[in-house]
């Protein structure tokens, strides 16, 4: 059996050699080539083009490097249709991996997209189309098939990654003696997002909410938690000097093991909303757009999701707050944490769904994922 695997960024290259590795499991002579990075190369993809080939972002880089992109896709679809795949296989990255999955189908090739964009929060026009381009799509929520059966597309709930990973994540004891925080000392994590351009319109707002967080809890510990260790010359730049007021410890590089350890975080808008609901950290979550983009999407109305937050989402209620764009102000989010800290029953209730959200989501999702997979094709 020949899969074509393609992941377009790092996160899936994650997945994806999870997935490579799931189905060796099921199928030890399988063979899998693709659109691969360094962790699914060391799972046994065999790379025909590489990930850096892919990573670029930002609106000019991307106009500036069409023709390669072009090119490269088309010389990979070739590749696929020659080698005679059983299946595509697009993880994440939609804007490449849909269009290629809809042209290797037309050439009689099973075509699979795991991970579903995020079509219940914006641009819900996309499900019609996603559906006329695949005969199989793997999502990680379970409310995310309904959404496409009425379209007639197969597609299945497989479990999340994350949950299956977090299911053994460090003790919190363990974590707070890692980063030299007392056990009974007050946590506070400060997320500002993992790109620099998050860092940029959040850097200060953090700050600012810090320094009231301060004037209110003299003995708390605030720590602020970058992705990399190269944001931090940026973080500075930007509010060096409020944070130094303020007595925040900045950290990189060690995400899940702060929010392991935090009492509460202060998050922005993303996946690690959800990493820090499942780990039971009770949370304020935040976001500031840029301001032609926040225009834009609420001039064209292309937000549907009446939350942003993926813990919103899940449980279909406001469990944890949002603020967006002028919403979100120091006074506001030091206020929004210091209403947790003072409620310990509404922490319970938090961490109570989180655990129940923990089991849904983690049913092995990358041994589910090749099941679905291998079943499809009749080698299950």
């Amino acid at each position: 059996m020949r899969l074509v695997l393609s992941a377009g960024e790092r996160s899936g290259d994650h997945i994806g050699a999870r997935l490579a590795r799931a189905l060796k499991e099921i199928h030890p002579d399988i063979q899998l080539a693709g659109l691969a990075g360094p962790q699914m190369i060391t799972a046994g993809v065999e790379p025909w083009h590489e990930l850096d080939e892919l990573n670029v972002m930002g609106l000019f880089e991307v106009v500036s490097h069409l023709p390669r992109l072009i090119r490269l896709r088309r010389q990979f679809r070739t590749r696929i249709v020659d080698w005679k795949a059983d299946a595509f296989i697009g993880i994440d990255a939609p804007d490449f991996n849909l269009g290629l999955a809809r042209q290797v189908r037309r050439r009689g090739i099973t075509a699979m997209h795991y991970v579903s964009p995020s079509v219940w929060a914006w641009r819900s026009h996309r499900i019609r189309k996603i559906s006329r381009s695949l005969d199989l799509l793997l999502t990680l929520f379970p409310f995310e098939p309904e959404l496409y059966r009425p379209h007639g597309l197969d597609a299945r709930f497989v479990g999340h990654p994350l949950a299956d990973e977090l299911q053994t994540v460090t003790d919190r004891g363990d974590a707070r003696a890692e980063l030299d925080i007392e056990a009974d000392q007050t946590l506070i994590a400060l997320l500002p997002g993992s790109r620099n351009g998050e860092i940029d319109r959040h850097a200060e707002l953090l700050a600012s909410t810090a320094l009231r967080l301060r004037q209110r809890l003299p003995d708390a510990a605030l720590v602020m938690l970058l992705a990399a260790p190269e944001q931090h010359h940026k973080l500075r730049a930007r509010a060096g000097t409020t944070l130094d007021q303020a007595d925040v410890k900045v950290i990189s590089g060690m995400t899940r093991t702060g929010l392991a350890a935090a009492d509460l975080a202060l998050a922005a808008s993303g996946t690690v909303t959800l990493e820090t609901f499942l780990l039971g950290c009770p949370q304020v979550v935040y976001y500031r757009l840029p301001g032609a983009t926040y225009w834009l999407a609420r001039s064209l109305k292309l937000v549907k999701s009446r939350h942003v937050s993926l813990p919103n989402i899940l449980c279909e209620q406001e469990l944890v707050p949002e603020r967006l764009q002028h919403q979100a102000s120091a006074d506001r989010l030091a206020g929004d944490c210091l209403d947790w800290l003072g409620q310990p029953e509404r922490v319970h209730n938090y961490r109570q769904t989180a655990n129940l959200w923990l089991h849904r989501l983690a049913i092995d999702s990358a041994r589910s994922a090749a099941k679905a997979i291998t079943e499809k094709l009749g080698r299950g």
